[in-house]
């Protein structure tokens, strides 16, 4: 029998189509404290977060469209700026310091991941989705220093936010059982 934990795990799916419903900055700072209890290693905690909405939706925008290349963006401009401006509610980054060493690195990285797990099935339990995304433009320095990303910071991932539209919520997709995927050593 699944528990609350599990089912959410299980029921889960990246959401691209969202309500118009706004989202409270109180409700996100909620989610938002209850997800940095992700695990790290280092002493402190290694993310920080850039949170776009209402009008601050069209910097974020303006950010993404500025690494366009004249092409795309008349082919594609006036459709993204109105999928970032106007149909999805949200746009939250999630940043680590960059770190000299490259182990340290990995850490700090797959804590934001843990973290981001966290915020999904938290959000996920409230009625948003959103949609991790790690796209080109989060590499380029354009955008990142429009956004507010220093050079001594690392862009995990771009999330998109929102309620879900119940109607666009994707199928599940198979899993491999875990006995597929053990190695067991034992003595």
């Amino acid at each position: 029998m699944e528990n609350g934990i599990e089912r959410i795990i299980r029921e889960r799916r990246t959401i691209k189509s969202f309500t118009d419903r706004p989202i409270e900055k109180q409700d996100l700072l909620n989610l938002l404290n209850a997800a940095v209890w992700a695990p790290f290693h280092s002493k402190e905690e290694p993310w920080r977060f850039i949170i776009f909405r209402e009008k601050g939706r069209k910097v974020f925008s303006d950010a993404v469209l500025s690494t366009y290349t004249p092409a795309e963006l008349e082919r594609f401009g006036e459709g993204a700026a109105k999928e970032y401006c106007d149909k999805t509610p949200v746009h939250l980054l999630v940043v680590v310091r960059e770190e000299r060493d490259p182990w340290k690195m990995k850490e700090a990285m797959l804590a934001a991941a843990a973290f981001i797990q966290n915020l999904q099935l938290l959000a996920w339990e409230q009625g948003i989705g959103f949609v991790w995304k790690t796209s080109e433009y989060n590499r380029e320095n354009v955008f990142t220093s429009q956004v507010g990303i220093s050079p001594e910071e690392c862009l995990i991932g771009t999330l998109h936010v929102g309620y879900i539209n119940k109607d666009h919520v994707p199928k599940p997709r198979p899993r491999k059982p875990a006995e597929e995927l053990v190695t067991w050593v034992e003595g």
